[in-house]
């Protein structure tokens, strides 16, 4: 699924999501916490507005690329006790689509 894809089914989305779908277009990693809080800390440098969102870890779900399952993702992160380890909500515009896919890890 590209990110347009998923701007076509909800036009706010959260970060998680996002980063998953950022990755998958560029054939990168997604289990990197590391990486994911870079991007969100890449996100607020460009003025992305988003606002905290209360991902639960048990209801989250999902199955991805390789069989990872994103509930032990969100269970890395919330071993991190800053703001860029948190899911936010954020609008998919153009901008901001193009704001991600400019992202270098």
């Amino acid at each position: 699924m590209s990110l347009e894809e998923l701007r076509s089914k909800a036009f706010f989305q959260n970060t998680i999501d996002v980063w998953i779908m950022c990755c998958q277009e560029k054939n990168w990693e997604w289990y990197d916490v590391e990486a994911y809080k870079r991007f969100i800390r890449y996100l607020r440098s460009k003025e992305v507005k988003m606002q905290k969102f209360p991902l639960c870890i048990k209801e989250s779900g999902g199955m991805y690329e390789r069989g990872r399952d994103k509930s032990k993702f969100l269970e890395k992160l919330s071993h991190y006790n800053s703001d860029d380890a948190c899911a936010y909500t954020i609008k998919l515009s153009v901008e901001v689509v193009d704001a991600i896919r400019a992202f270098e890890k």
